[in-house]
């Protein structure tokens, strides 16, 4: 009740200036582009809002996090790079939901309203192909952080290439993140004795991937011409490296790892490396004072041996964080620019992918440059009053670590799409879902005819979605049309490649989905 008196005092002061913005005829579309991605059943959020209901219920919360842009969430600087997936809302999409708001939340037609993604699975890719879980475990986490170590075989008896990851946390609460490695030779060690693991203790052991709070799965391009992955040969074991926050004690989790692999005998595939080659391990940040530091991989005068093709980046700090960027350099040359956070936030950070690779020439240096405010008006400083902090693993300490998926460059790289092959490899993650649409021929190749079970009206909705919950397209509902054509273009006119896509369908208020293959 305090909330809708709100939106009255809110609907005298601006209401009489904004547009009428309804759910079905607005706002749901986009909750389905930038919320319902996380904020679905079995979802990574804890609640959904694939409806006006469930929005309704929830419009309070909805109108603080959106209002103060904790929603979605989205710390990059969209104006120094561009990333795959994502979630942040645009000037206009921030202004219609706030004056839908203010407005009373006014659903609209029902009937009208857009068909929503189509979600199949609690976990985003579903059944892998390896699937490796950490025993049952109580954090030990009472008066400092716990750091343990799980080293589990994969059983595997020939060489597999990974093409996807998925780090599952079995208590989202107090997983505060989980790296995955790849050991080959077995020779690490399950260690959940002294709390204090944090990393591997072998060269040799390599890193793939890693969950924080927000992550989203490790989607490699798995299609031609774009085919990279990580081996995994016969004798090898996954190995994780666990962190539970102080005050997580007597909790208990149980993470799992899935993974998916190519096809035995594919080939043209191309071996990409991860690791944080832009680090400080050995700095202080003098109490009740803000510290800026620099970091630059390689050391040392030269820069680079040859040229790479970097696809992400993931910048970590800890409480004390305010802002941190990465780029490439050489003097006189342009700047290759990787990442820009200008408002650190800890609860979110993730590997960012790139919509084009980027292209680092030799000779080029990375650099990070960090900003830490260990003073009072940190309102997240761990320490009242503030105090010395260094750098190590422990979450009220510090961190500046730049981590990056790379490989070797080849002539073109950075003019691949990277958002066209990961969506396109996405597909291969799902099982089919019947329904009474019926679409020929499926898999289609330049266009498929999409038959409906009832007749449709002007007022009814078809769309085409992605796997990952994108939208794709909207086809046209004429009156008394009950068959539709798709020719394998998005909204833009572009033609896509190789995926799998839905159809979802509002008719007559009845809602419908099928899934449909494109294949060259």
């Amino acid at each position: 009740m305090k909330f809708r008196s709100f939106l009255i005092v809110a609907n005298i002061l601006v209401g009489f200036h904004s547009t009428a913005q309804t759910w079905s005829g607005d706002v749901a579309q986009i909750f389905y582009d930038k919320c319902t991605k996380c904020h679905h059943s079995g979802g990574a959020a804890p609640n959904s809002l694939m409806t006006f209901n469930e929005v309704n219920a929830m419009a309070g919360l909805v109108y603080q996090c959106i209002n103060q842009n904790e929603m979605p969430p989205w710390p990059p600087d969209n104006n120094y790079q561009q990333y795959l997936h994502d979630r942040s809302l645009t000037s206009a999409e921030k202004t219609t939901i706030l004056n839908w708001l203010n407005n009373g939340l006014p659903e609209g037609n029902a009937s009208s309203t857009p068909p929503p993604p189509v979600y199949t699975n609690n976990t985003f890719l579903g059944n892998g192909d390896l699937t490796v879980q950490i025993p049952t475990y109580m954090s030990k986490a009472l008066t400092h952080d716990d750091y343990v170590c799980f080293s589990i075989p994969t059983n595997l008896t020939q060489n597999r290439t990974i093409k996807a990851v998925e780090v599952v946390p079995g208590n989202r609460e107090i997983v505060h993140h989980a790296l995955v490695y790849v050991d080959p030779t077995s020779a690490e060690n399950t260690d959940t004795i002294g709390g204090n693991c944090a990393s591997p203790s072998n060269a040799t052991t390599k890193l793939v991937t890693g969950y924080t709070p927000g992550a989203t799965p490790m989607i490699l391009p798995s299609i031609d011409p774009l085919k990279l992955g990580i081996d995994v040969g016969p004798g090898s074991s996954i190995y994780l490296t666990m962190h539970y926050p102080m005050g997580s004690y007597g909790a208990y989790d149980s993470t799992k790892v899935i993974i998916h692999f190519y096809p035995v005998g594919t080939t043209g595939v191309r071996q990409i490396s991860a690791g944080p080659l832009i680090a400080d391990n050995n700095f202080n940040l003098p109490a009740n004072q803000v510290t800026n530091l620099t970091a630059q991989f390689p050391g040392g005068s030269t820069g680079l041996p040859a040229s790479y093709s970097v696809l992400s980046v993931f910048p970590h700090m800890h409480l004390l964080g305010k802002n941190i960027k990465a780029y490439a350099f050489k003097p006189n040359m342009d700047t290759v620019k990787f990442v820009n956070v200008p408002k650190w936030n800890f609860m979110w950070q993730d590997f960012y992918f790139f919509q084009h690779m980027q292209k680092v020439p030799n000779g080029y240096f990375l650099k990070g440059e960090a900003t830490y405010d260990n003073t009072t008006n940190n309102l997240n400083n761990p320490h009242n009053p503030p105090q010395n902090v260094s750098s190590g693993f422990n979450t009220t300490d510090e961190m500046f670590l730049v981590y990056f998926h790379y490989m070797p460059y080849q002539n073109g790289d950075e003019n691949y799409d990277l958002n066209q092959y990961v969506n396109a490899s996405v597909g291969e993650y799902y099982n089919n879902i019947t329904g009474d649409i019926s679409v020929s021929p499926n898999p289609f190749n330049h266009g498929c005819d999409i038959t409906l079970p009832k007749k449709l009206s002007a007022d009814d909705h078809v769309y085409i979605y992605s796997a990952s919950g994108e939208l794709i397209r909207k086809l046209p509902c004429i009156n008394g049309v009950q068959s539709l054509h798709w020719d394998g273009f998005n909204e833009q006119g572009k033609e896509l490649g190789n995926g799998v896509f839905f159809v979802s369908a509002r008719i007559q208020g009845e809602l419908l989905s099928k899934k449909i293959m494109k294949l060259d």
